[in-house]
């Protein structure tokens, strides 16, 4: 008996310990990614430039689909339970969240659209509103893309295809179509014109295709979606090196024999009287009944307007970094291309490189340029000067204001070599002047996306329906399910309605068949290689199907009277696995959407405070910072550092803390004079602050709780699974015509 007790006292305190541990491990892995949210809300790198993802709280199960999927790692990370866009900007628009999602919870969109003035008005066909014949294709359209791309060039050469084949007035002397950028979109839509045996001519600036690729950093990984090309079929790799895809089109674009014009600037276009465009280049010009413009969105490099920015040492791109070798070089800007260009210059023998970023951190690089970013910092190749921007350029130096930290101030720093990658200029202008408008009025509406529900009620609906069928069978039938079962034998429907023939025979294999396809979900959300066809949206709509479905044929299965027998036990095992997976499925979202609710409205709180020096005298701000610090480590230790108990009795001894906060800063502000309007403002956000995040520490804990019924689910679904093998076994062992149900 002793050595029982005390192997169990073992097994519980070690259990017991494993999972303080485990939740431990949770919470400092949540707090990291508030954290980096944080961040990524004070640098504007919280939602992307263009595409962003939209997660509906309402339906998310925390399944962890999304964040799987996303070949981008930081974009969407798990937080209380549900998924949270943590760094919208690393986002590239492949939508495979929105894909995998198996409850349309997410939904990838672009952002601002009612206010933007850089995304062209254009239709469904991508025709530019108010010019017809006028298309547009590629990063120009706001989608950056590559399979996107290719998709659009080779649509709009579709609907030229279909144009032409009833427009009967067609004059010879006017190509089909004028494509101008042999990118991937212009590309594509070559190939597609020649496939259809359209007159067209395509015109780059460039001296062969590639587009925004081409001038890709040397052996710059470039990722797609596997892709169909027309006239050559599909690209089956996910990963290409830039000198590999372009070797690639190039390839394609000789053996097909386009009629590409390298070396031709596109200056605009002009419409004639018939409707013909005349499509002006810096050598020649083309007409063409239909135009696709595939120009992208970089256009020309932004700049930064200060003195000797006309050196011939200042430069806007990088095509091979082992052309730089022991040099002084300074890289502006924080996007991928400008971190992974600094990172690539600072592997040259002898080279000393700096970045001088305007923002606190980098939030729009891609993991794996955020990886060699740290290897160089760990191994001194490189620094970066944070919160700086370059405020001269001399033949022999840089000089850089440092704007935040205790080194304020210009540095002048020697140097050889200036690459500004601070982005580019979209060719506005030029697309203004050739007819595309770039009004929001004129833009198709993006339905906003709005919250849907759990869609409880539908489900509800659909199950009660089936319940009803089952229920009026049941009724039909009543004479032989409300005999006792000793009575059943001598009944007429016996010989069919019994669990061992006939149609109840036929329901309990139903009944197992349901439940051996609700089963396979799991293999399809695990995403096992070989088991992944279908979507998963479909398979979570037959995993509920299928459960509930199996549980009414399995009722009728035992004559709508289980009895304490393994089957009977199957039975009610099934009803339990039905129960929790209810909770799962349409319940437990909405304690987690309440603590994602309450961790954004603090984060809004926590905006607010940072903001609020910004109007405050230069004596004042120290103030404000040592408010934020003091309300960041209260909201830290009651959130992420306390325990469940430790939170429990916040809830009668968190005012006192507060109280006792406040006292303490309402202090300081008096003595260094803080205006009692200006310090009444403070107070009441850290009060604020200080109660959203009690109450999303309470939430989150509330979540932990419930979060049990994942694992009864499991646990009861592998009983369930054993139970119904072992009825099934008794059943063909001992099952015979004569069989009166009583393994039921």
């Amino acid at each position: 008996m002793s050595w029982t007790l005390l192997v169990a006292l073992v097994l519980a305190l070690g259990l017991a310990f494993l999972a303080a541990l485990a939740r431990r491990i949770e919470l400092t892995r949540m707090q990291r990614r508030v954290n980096e949210r944080e961040r990524a809300v004070r640098s504007g790198s919280a939602k992307a430039q263009l595409q962003h993802p939209v997660i509906d709280l309402t339906r998310c199960l925390g399944c962890g689909a999304c964040v799987k999927a996303c070949p981008e790692q930081g974009v969407l990370e798990l937080v209380h339970g549900q998924a949270m866009v943590v760094n919208g900007a690393r986002c590239t628009g492949v939508s495979a969240c929105e894909t995998v999602c198996p409850v349309d919870a997410i939904t990838v969109t672009l952002t601002d659209t009612e206010k933007r003035r850089d995304i062209p008005a254009i239709s469904v066909e991508l025709e530019a509103v108010g010019t017809p014949g006028l298309f547009l294709a590629g990063e120009v359209t706001a989608h950056a893309l590559i399979k996107t791309a290719i998709d659009q060039g080779t649509a709009v050469a579709d609907e030229v295809a279909r144009r032409r084949g009833v427009d009967t007035a067609a004059r010879e002397e006017a190509l089909d179509l004028c494509v101008v950028g042999a990118g991937p979109a212009g590309l594509a839509c070559s190939l597609e014109a020649k496939k259809h045996g359209l007159s067209f001519v395509t015109l780059d600036q460039e001296a062969g295709p590639g587009g925004t690729v081409a001038k890709y950093p040397r052996r710059k990984l470039v990722l797609t979606q596997p892709v169909d090309l027309p006239l050559h079929g599909r690209l089956d790799r996910k990963s290409y090196t830039k000198e590999e895809l372009v070797d690639l089109w190039q390839k394609i674009a000789r053996d097909e024999h386009l009629p590409i014009h390298g070396g031709e600037e596109f200056k605009g276009l002009t419409r004639e009287p018939d409707g013909t465009f005349v499509v002006q280049t810096g050598a020649h010009s083309y007409r063409a009944r239909n135009v696709c413009l595939a120009l992208g969105r970089r256009g020309t490099p932004r700049k930064l307007g200060v003195p000797g920015e006309d050196l011939p040492k200042v430069a806007y791109s990088l095509l091979d970094a082992s052309s730089y070798q022991n040099r002084r070089i300074l890289v502006v800007g924080g996007g991928d291309s400008a971190v992974e260009a600094a990172v690539a210059l600072a592997e040259q023998p002898g080279n000393q490189v700096t970045i001088s970023y305007r923002n606190e951190s980098f939030f729009r690089i891609r993991q794996r340029t955020e990886e060699r970013l740290n290897e160089s910092l760990a191994a001194g190749r490189l620094r970066v000067l944070w919160r700086s921007t370059v405020t001269a350029i001399d033949a022999h130096a840089v000089h850089v204001e440092l704007t935040d930290g205790p080194s304020r101030g210009v540095l002048e720093i020697p140097n050889d070599e200036v690459f500004v990658m601070a982005g580019g200029l979209a060719p506005l202008d030029v697309l203004e002047r050739s007819g595309v408008s770039f009004d929001p009025a004129l833009r198709a509406p993006i339905s906003s996306v709005t919250e849907q529900g759990s869609g409880l009620t539908r489900a509800l609906g659909i199950g009660l329906c089936l319940a009803v069928l089952a229920l009026g069978f049941a009724l039909w039938n009543a004479d032989y399910y409300t005999l006792p079962l000793e009575e059943r034998p001598v009944h007429e429907g016996f010989s069919h309605l019994r669990p061992s023939s006939g149609l109840g025979l036929w329901f309990g294999v139903a009944a197992t068949a349901l439940i051996v396809v609700n089963l396979l979900y799991l293999l399809r959300r695990a995403q096992k290689r070989g088991f992944s066809f279908g979507t998963l949206k479909a398979w979570m709509t037959s995993h509920v199907a299928t459960g509930v479905l199996a549980l009414l044929l399995a009722t009728l299965h035992g004559g709508m009277a289980p009895r304490d027998t393994v089957g009977g036990h199957a039975l009610w095992a099934l009803v339990v696995l039905l129960v929790t997976g209810a909770i799962g499925r349409y319940f437990y979202a909405y304690v987690p959407r309440a603590a994602n609710g309450r961790e954004l409205e603090l984060e809004e709180v926590k905006l607010r405070l940072s903001r609020l020096s910004e109007s405050w005298d230069e004596s004042q701000r120290a103030f404000v910072e040592h408010a934020r610090a003091e309300i960041n480590a209260s909201i830290a230790a009651r959130q992420w550092s306390s325990s469940l108990v430790g939170r429990a009795l916040a809830l009668l001894g968190g005012q006192r803390d507060l109280r006792r906060l406040l006292h303490s800063l309402e202090s300081e502000g008096q003595r260094q004079h803080v205006p009692e309007v200006k310090l009444r403002e403070a107070l009441t956000i850290a009060r604020h602050a200080h109660h959203t995040a009690l109450m999303a520490a309470h939430f989150e804990d509330l979540r932990a709780l419930l979060n049990g019924w994942r694992y009864v689910h499991r646990w009861v679904a592998a009983l369930m699974v054993v139970l119904l093998v072992v009825h099934i076994c008794y059943a063909l062992i001992y099952g015979s015509p004569d069989f009166t149900g009583g393994a039921h």
